[in-house]
């Protein structure tokens, strides 16, 4: 199932492949099938929306609307659902911390002892973890990381969100210290950091709560479309780097807006 917040995703995996493919789902909407068309990805749906452009073939529909919209399978166990996707994250930081206690991994989590053992036989069941000489292993890191982030923009991102804002400056946050808030960088500013190659058009900014006095610092005040977004911790860890959020995370945020240039910045986190 294609949705908005999955579209990233869905472009990073196709770019990955090296050749051209062919994207099948249920249902492309007008807006999405023009995102597909704008990245030069083929699609069909089960509505009969379509897009193939092999000169001197072009195939272009858009519009049309299914008989039944179907509901897109969802992963079984409890690896791909909210507290599940938190054990995973923790997972994916730190490999090593898959043959730690349950109650050391359920505490940087931030879940409960018993989702633990729960997510890591569904794990186990997925061929992610592994027991080799009577300790647990990591598997498949990168396929786990690919999953992980489609399943949290679509699970776990939505229910995070604590507010967005808009500054009276669009670069207010290049000489923002998150930590003198209790915040880490996210998303787009992250990557900047990280990479210098993009320019930020979305300001994420994680936090446990929203820190009136970044608020008065920095002028935001609060707009439902605002390009400033600040977005619950859910996680119980320290990060490599004290002013960013986890590497995985930086990944997926960018690949959630679905944008040209954020996917290719994408790219360069992954690697």
């Amino acid at each position: 199932g294609l949705r908005p917040a999955t579209l990233g995703a869905t472009l990073h995996q196709i770019d990955r492949f090296g050749e051209p493919g062919l994207l099948i789902t249920d249902y492309v909407t007008p807006p999405m099938a023009e995102a597909l068309k704008a990245h030069g990805v083929a699609f069909l749906d089960t509505a009969g929306n379509a897009y193939i452009n092999q000169p001197p073939v072009l195939v272009w529909i858009k519009g049309e609307r299914p008989r039944h919209v179907a509901v897109a399978g969802q992963e079984t166990g409890r690896a791909f659902r909210p507290g599940g996707l938190r054990v995973v994250f923790a997972l994916l930081c730190h490999p090593e911390w898959a043959g730690q206690p349950y109650r050391d991994i359920a505490k940087r989590a931030a879940v409960a002892h018993g989702t633990v053992g729960d997510v890591m036989a569904d794990l186990q069941k997925l061929r992610f973890i592994a027991h080799t000489n009577g300790t647990r292993r990591l598997l498949q890191a990168e396929r786990l990381l690919r999953q992980w982030a489609e399943a949290f923009a679509r699970t776990l991102r939505p229910k995070l969100l604590l507010g967005r804002y808009r500054a009276d400056q669009e670069q207010w946050w290049e000489d923002l210290d998150p930590q003198n808030y209790g915040g880490l960088l996210g998303g787009e500013p992250a990557a900047a950091k990280l990479t210098e190659y993009l320019k930020p058009q979305t300001i994420t900014l994680y936090a446990d709560k929203i820190n009136p006095r970044l608020l008065l610092d920095y002028k935001l005040r609060a707009d439902p479309d605002g390009p400033v977004e600040i977005v619950k911790r859910f996680w119980a860890f320290e990060a490599n780097d004290e002013a960013l959020v986890p590497l995985p995370l930086i990944y997926a945020d960018l690949l959630i807006t679905g944008d040209a240039r954020c996917i290719e910045t994408a790219d360069l986190i992954y690697e």
